[in-house]
């Protein structure tokens, strides 16, 4: 290398050679050597797998036990975390006695009756059994569903580094900042935190074609929730790719048709081989036909299977959608084979980008994705960048270039394929810049989301909340007894609380509705309040009486008492009014009703007071 090409590596053997001797070292030189030595020494720190997963797991955990603890009740959104803990730890019991599964009896006017009861989110209630050993219940429930969320992030960011992604920190801060609705609803206790590890898992078994994995991951997936069936999406696109770039029918096509068989047969196996079967294929079912058509549903579902206003998608997924235009703008070139993986996320961040704008419910799984597509349609820009700028090896001493053309031939020079070391060294400079720019750019979408989702967390009901009108009941109604809830989405909570009643309505409206139509219009229409006539609501107790009823001859068991909320104030009223309920209980958050042997006087004042009520039968539920 002639005098203008002298590198670092020849600075700092003449520096050794000089304190070898003994001789004089330039301060100047020892600077040269030394510094870039220490930085190079810090960067191998920095890009150790071992050092890059503790910091993520700890900013992971930091991120999510800020926004879990928001609130000292289960968390959040609706009160479906309070059933799915309850259930789990009724399914220890269960195990220790040998009563596997239980009984399911709260809700046995509905397709959940103790015959048809299904429980499709069965090895998420098994893996939630440890947390019920606290004897603390409710903090048991909200570490485990902190420890879930965290795992959901952790393992997107496992495949990051696993797939050696450059700048994995960057891309951590941009999956947990992805969305508002992202980090919500990781922080409910409920089965999609899981479900996302298991999701992960299959994308990496496909990735690394280790598909004979696929078939006891699918398995596991349909005995721990529905979403199995966005494996069965991942492995057909995974398909759909390999046909793409191999465009003959060979040996990757046949292993990737076989990968989408054994997703399929572990998913039928999982439905199966299942304590639930039939009845889990008909809920199933049930579930599809009524969610997939939601915004057409004469009644209100949980909010979650309503679409997102345009302006509100943007505004709450505004990193991800930027992530999606990135990726899109990025990616290049389909038929080439390191696309093969960046091509697969585009098909499906795409497909969970459509489904979440028309369906809420999926805010917890587009998000990351797009993230991850964007990581992996960026990369080869980025590792073209570093080698361009950043590159200090020297050129091949065969006399080729990279693309394998004799030097000669080409007119390259040793110059020309390796840059300047003080060019490298502004080039890495500018480069750190430029990372920590856009670390600082993504942190503050993830600062800015995390504080509202904190404030939303922060502002859900009391943990106490209609403890005390359930511990009345304990104390005074028969075990067994048929509640009359006006309000599905009030369940979760009552189970919790005692899961030895049994309750009119519950968990998802539609339970009752596909059970008994008649039953369903008239619970609605006397918790609504607004259209019932003169006569009904004189008769009211009598027409709640003979129609909420469970059991046969002298099981037969009929409601007796109302449990409802303040926001029911018509039905309040006409109850009182009718003369035939009396207020036996009465605090901040519920009132309960019970009705008399035969009507009466109404009670002089049956307004509450201080209280204003809504009639409106709308609800935030998140589903279950």
């Amino acid at each position: 290398m002639d005098s203008s090409g002298h590198n670092r590596a020849g600075e700092t053997t003449k520096v050794m050679e000089n304190i070898s001797t003994g001789g004089g070292v330039p301060a100047g030189e020892v600077g040269v050597a030394v510094r870039p030595a220490r930085r190079r020494s810090l960067a191998a720190v920095l890009k150790s797998r071992g050092v890059l997963l503790v910091a993520g797991a700890l900013l992971i955990g930091a991120v999510f036990w800020y926004l879990q603890f928001s609130t000292a009740s289960i968390c959040c959104g609706d009160y479906d975390a309070y059933y799915h803990f309850r259930w789990s730890q009724m399914l220890w019991q269960g195990i220790r006695t040998g009563h596997f599964p239980p009984s399911f009896d709260a809700l046995p006017l509905t397709t959940l009756n103790p015959k048809d009861y299904v429980d499709h989110h069965l090895l998420f209630h098994v893996l939630q059994i440890p947390f019920t050993w606290f004897r603390d219940f409710q903090t048991g429930a909200k570490i485990g569903t902190w420890l879930f969320a965290c795992l959901a992030v952790f393992s997107c960011y496992w495949l990051v580094i696993r797939s050696r992604l450059s700048y994995p920190l960057v891309w951590l801060v941009a999956i947990i900042g992805s969305a508002a609705p992202f980090l919500y609803r990781m922080n409910m206790g409920k089965a999609m935190s899981i479900s996302i590890v298991l999701l992960v898992l299959g994308i990496h078994f496909l990735f690394e074609r280790k598909y004979v994995w696929l078939l006891p991951l699918a398995f596991l997936f349909a005995l721990t929730y529905d979403m199995v069936f966005l494996l069965c999406a991942a492995a057909l696109f995974w398909l759909f790719v390999t046909v793409w770039q191999e465009r003959t029918l060979n040996r990757e096509v046949v292993r990737a048709l076989v990968a989408v068989g054994l997703v399929l047969a572990g998913t039928a196996l999982g439905f199966v081989i299942n304590p639930y079967f039939p009845h889990n294929i008909q809920l199933l079912y049930e579930h599809l036909v009524i969610k997939v058509r939601a915004g057409d549903f004469t009644t209100s579902v949980g909010s979650e299977w309503y679409p997102y206003t345009t302006w509100e998608f943007l505004g709450n997924c505004g990193v991800a959608l930027a992530a999606m235009a990135a990726g899109y703008i990025a990616f290049r070139n389909s038929a080439k084979e390191g696309q093969r993986r960046a091509f697969f996320l585009l098909l499906f961040s795409t497909l969970l980008m459509v489904v979440n704008a028309r369906w809420r419910r999926f805010a917890e799984y587009f998000p990351p994705f797009a993230v991850l597509f964007a990581a992996f349609a960026l990369e080869p820009l980025v590792r073209r960048a570093r080698e361009r700028f950043t590159a200090r090896e020297p050129a091949e001493s065969d006399g080729t270039t990279n693309e394998g053309a004799p030097t000669g031939e080409t007119g390259a020079t040793d110059d020309a394929r390796t840059p300047a070391p003080a060019r490298v060294e502004r080039a890495r400079a500018w480069e750190f810049v430029l990372v920590g720019t856009a670390f600082v750019l993504l942190a503050a979408p993830l600062v800015w989301y995390a504080r509202v989702t904190s404030q939303d967390i922060a502002g859900m009901a009391a943990p106490d909340s209609y403890r005390g009108g359930m511990e009345w009941l304990g104390k005074n109604a028969d075990k067994g007894e048929l509640i009359f809830n006006t309000d599905w989405d009030d369940f979760p909570k009552l189970f919790f609380y005692n899961p030895d009643f049994a309750y009119v309505s519950g968990l998802d409206p539609t339970y009752l509705l596909d059970r008994d139509r008649r039953l369903f219009e008239l619970h609605a229409k006397i918790t609504i309040g607004k259209d019932l006539k003169d006569d009904e609501i004189a008769n009211l107790g009598p027409l709640i009486r003979d129609n909420f009823c469970v059991g046969e001859g002298e099981h037969k068991r009929c409601a007796r008492y109302t449990f409802s909320d303040h926001e029911h104030q018509d039905f309040y009223n006409n109850a009182l009014d009718s003369g035939w309920f009396d207020e036996v209980y009465h605090d901040d958050d519920c009132s309960i009703l019970r009705m008399r042997d035969q009507k009466g006087t109404p009670p002089p004042d049956n307004s509450p007071p201080d209280e204003q009520g809504d009639d409106s039968d709308e609800d935030d539920s998140q589903g279950n």
